[in-house]
């Protein structure tokens, strides 16, 4: 590959699913209008993220990444970004406490609109439309006009992601995520389950050190009364992502700055293609997912392209192999980036192996099956003497019945009474919370 890069290199590459606008003229005057917008997030906070991403790859951290599946601009509140974020908080208190290992705490929020698909149109009956591409790109409507791409989208995908950052970062340094509040960041509706009672009883434990802490005169550290938290999402429209490089004035260095992170999902992980090269030219930490299709020379050469340098905090492999296939394929993965010497932080997407069709015809996902493949990574890492570093989720905040089972557990014939996602199913706070002390019980066993 040419080490000749620029923010618009990709455009001479193969490149997949990209939508088909229409007009060409107003989709140029649309990237026009967005490059010219302010950045959503700045290089010195993704030098941070990476740094922090490096704390992980050594082993001394974790990272928790969730969030939607797909945003959309219909659900849009402040309530719904200020319950997942409560969630994410809960997570990664019962894994910092309970396992005393820090969390990287990571949104698929606030930039998280674009989906990629199986296929490019969509049949119902005898009537065939482009295939729904996230609110970003077209309307989840089945109808001609819904499905047309539309660049406008591109600029209310920003507008809604601009007033999501600043909720978030309200929320993160205002005092929300003050420890001195870990009672309140219980959702009601979980407040009876066996769940929320096991957490209850960690947050009673926390206010007893922190009010020794006090008594000591040691609870003044911000880290205390604030939190950090960065934003991620697919880099899968290569026009939105261009329209956000910058270039940093202190280092002179690339940033992609729509989010803090990105990602290059399985269906666009191409060596040659125009999301690799992309990629490879801004500074932002980035992830790859990694299925079971991935071989391990087209691993190393993506690691070869995405992190020359060999630098702990550049990249994530997000391991989504399905449960019972994890021990098949991520050994030898495993095994080639060891033997090569390669520095990578590797986490598990436990979700999007295991989504399967109830026979109510609802996408779904089994929770046992997201917990057994959580496990079998957490196995194999152990297996072969490496780290497994961090959890890459699909949650919400609102009390969803989208995942069937769980310590209350949801039964197919329940997944109608709030199937609220756009695409893909989600966990809820209860499925969320218990994911996460299963989390913290393993790191907790290999610190021993």
């Amino acid at each position: 590959m040419s080490q000749s890069w620029s923010p618009e290199s990709w455009r001479t590459k193969p490149v997949q699913q990209q939508p088909e606008y229409p007009d060409s003229a107003r989709l140029q005057r649309v990237e026009q209008t967005l490059a010219g917008f302010p950045p959503l997030v700045f290089a010195g906070e993704a030098r941070e993220l990476r740094r922090q991403f490096a704390e992980v790859s050594e082993g001394r951290a974790f990272l928790l990444q969730g969030g939607d599946c797909a945003e959309s601009f219909a659900e849009f509140s402040t309530f719904k970004i200020r319950d997942t974020f409560k969630v994410l908080l809960q997570m990664a208190i019962v894994m910092t406490f309970a396992a005393g290992c820090p969390v990287v705490k990571v949104g698929r929020m606030a930039g998280q609109f674009a989906k990629p698909r199986s296929a490019g149109d969509e049949t119902i009956g005898d009537v065939t439309l482009p295939s729904y591409r996230g609110d970003i790109v077209n309307g989840i409507g089945f109808d001609g006009q819904s499905r047309v791409p539309d660049p406008e989208r591109l600029l209310q995908a920003y507008h809604q992601s601009t007033a999501s950052l600043n909720l978030l970062r309200a929320f993160a340094s205002g005092g929300f995520a003050d420890l001195h509040q870990v009672h309140q960041w219980n959702l009601d509706f979980i407040a009876s389950s066996a769940i929320a009672e096991r957490y209850s009883q960690l947050a009673d434990r926390i206010d007893e050190t922190l009010a020794f802490m006090r008594a000591c005169g040691l609870d003044s550290a911000p880290q205390l009364r604030e939190a950090s938290f960065f934003t991620a999402h697919e880099a899968l429209l290569l026009n939105y992502e261009q329209a956000f490089v910058r270039q940093d004035s202190l280092t002179g260095g690339f940033y992609d700055c729509s989010a803090h992170m990105l990602w290059i999902g399985d269906r666009t992980r191409q060596p040659d293609g125009a999301h690799v090269e992309f990629l490879r030219g801004v500074g932002n930490p980035i992830g790859v997912k990694v299925g079971p299709t991935t071989s391990s020379e087209d691993l190393i050469r993506l690691l070869d392209i995405l992190n020359p340098d060999n630098d702990p905090g550049r990249l994530n492999l997000i391991v989504r192999m399905g449960a019972g296939k994890v021990g098949d394929h991520l050994p030898r993965l495993v095994q080639t980036v060891e033997r090569e010497g390669r520095k990578v932080l590797w986490s598990s997407d436990p979700m999007h192996g295991n989504t399967i069709k109830a026979s109510s015809g609802y996408k779904t996902r089994d929770f046992a099956q997201i917990l057994a493949e959580v496990r079998e990574f957490f196995q194999v890492h152990k297996a072969e003497g490496t780290y497994a570093g961090g959890i890459h989720i699909e949650m919400t905040g609102q009390n969803v019945t989208e995942c069937i089972g769980g310590a209350r557990p949801i039964s197919e014939a329940g997944l109608a009474d709030r199937y609220h996602t756009h695409c893909d199913p989600r966990l809820n706070a209860d499925q969320s919370l218990e994911l996460a002390f299963l989390i913290a019980e393993t790191l907790k066993e290999a610190k021993r």
